[in-house]
């Protein structure tokens, strides 16, 4: 007999993995029934770099949402600082947007219940298998449940996927501050030798403010908010007091959990944070839609990990055989030697950073007469 259900998808978090992929699978099915939980009331706060890589606007695009960068300028440029003051400063490709999650986040979630979604105030604790069905905190069924509840999912530990591995996790403190010290349409990130992995970094908002924050790779005991704090300071000297707030960020090992049987996760839950930049919203819209399209398959889990391999396999083998060569901060001077030198050397590793690029030949190329470069100088 089949299982009854209340819910064809229960998605668990409301961010950009949540809600695209919850309008993932009603664009697949607009007669499904998709319930949308989050633990708070929108619009709300959500600690992270703001950063919309270009990547991310398309997808969503695609998805039917726009106007999510409106009231916002264009960032057209980055300067980049390397471990030993090499600096790189290019044209992006395409520009990006610093969007503060506050209103990111609300605009996907008013384009989510426009789809057709469900959204309700919930803090899910329980996640348990029942028949074909999934049951949520005892009481909610799902044929399908979408864990895009962020690094410290719920549904990640209740159903097994096993969690970041040590040295693949990040912590970060940000804030906002006044943006005058920097130019506008310009992000700036300083790369931190002493703390490596490590760096700090300012996203002009547009409206006066910038997005500004520090974050290092946990090799050992957590640091603490001083710490972090004065790390901020050292490295961008012109950011004026600010309030911060600290979250953790669990990287990409390369391989995501991506759930099991009818549980899927998306976003920060299946570690799927860029680990060379600390990207994560391109990574998010683009496997929350993934998860959404394959939730209302036969077989859910096989045909999210057989799309998520097609999109972002090889990318991710490349970005966790970068971040375990760069564990020692030369090679980020090589590389931001050959941004310098090198416009599509710039394009390609920002690609790698912001997108779903991978090591070419010609990059390689270029990186190697960088090398060279640095050896003579």
């Amino acid at each position: 007999m089949r299982t009854r259900v209340d819910w064809d998808v229960v998605v668990v978090g409301a961010g950009p993995a949540g809600s695209a992929a919850a309008i993932a699978a009603l664009r697949a099915d607009p007669a499904a029934r998709v319930l949308l939980l989050d633990a708070a009331d929108f619009p709300r706060d959500k600690v992270c770099g703001d950063g919309i890589a270009p990547h991310a606007v398309d997808l969503l695009a695609a998805l039917g949402v726009d106007g999510l960068t409106a009231g916002t300028a264009p960032i057209t440029r980055l300067r980049l600082v390397s471990p030993r003051g090499v600096e790189a400063a290019r044209q992006f490709a395409r520009p990006a947007f610093v969007v503060p999650r506050k209103v990111l986040d609300h605009r996907l979630v008013r384009a989510a219940q426009a789809a057709g979604a469900v959204l309700r105030r919930r803090r899910v604790r329980t996640i348990a298998p029942e028949g074909a069905a999934v049951l949520v905190d005892g009481e909610i069924r799902a044929g399908v449940v979408i864990g895009a509840d962020g690094a410290e999912s719920v549904v990640r530990r209740q159903c097994g996927a096993r969690a970041a591995p040590r040295g693949t996790v990040a912590v970060a403190v940000r804030g906002y501050a006044p943006s005058h010290p920097w130019p506008d349409g310009e992000q700036v990130i300083t790369l931190d030798a002493t703390r490596w992995p490590a760096y700090a970094w300012a996203f002009p908002v547009g409206d006066g403010t910038a997005n500004v924050g520090y974050g290092e790779v946990l090799l050992g005991p957590a640091p603490t908010r001083a710490h972090l704090t004065a790390r901020l300071h050292h490295l961008l000297p012109g950011c004026a007091p600010t309030p911060l707030r600290g979250h953790r960020l669990p990287l990409s090992p390369g391989r995501p959990a991506i759930g099991h049987g009818r549980v899927l996760l998306a976003g920060d839950a299946a570690s799927l944070i860029n680990p060379l930049t600390g990207e994560g919203i391109h990574y998010a819209v683009l496997s929350g839609s993934l998860a959404g399209a394959a939730a209302l398959t036969p077989q859910p889990a096989r045909a999210y990990r057989h799309a998520l391999r097609e999109r972002l396999g090889r990318h991710l083998r490349h970005t966790d055989l970068l971040a375990r060569v760069t564990r020692r901060p030369w090679p980020l001077d090589v590389a931001t030697t050959a941004a310098r030198h090198d416009q599509r050397a710039f394009d390609e590793l920002t690609e790698i950073g912001l997108g779903t690029g991978t090591l070419t030949p010609r990059l390689l190329a270029a990186l190697a007469l960088s090398l060279r470069r640095l050896g003579q100088g």
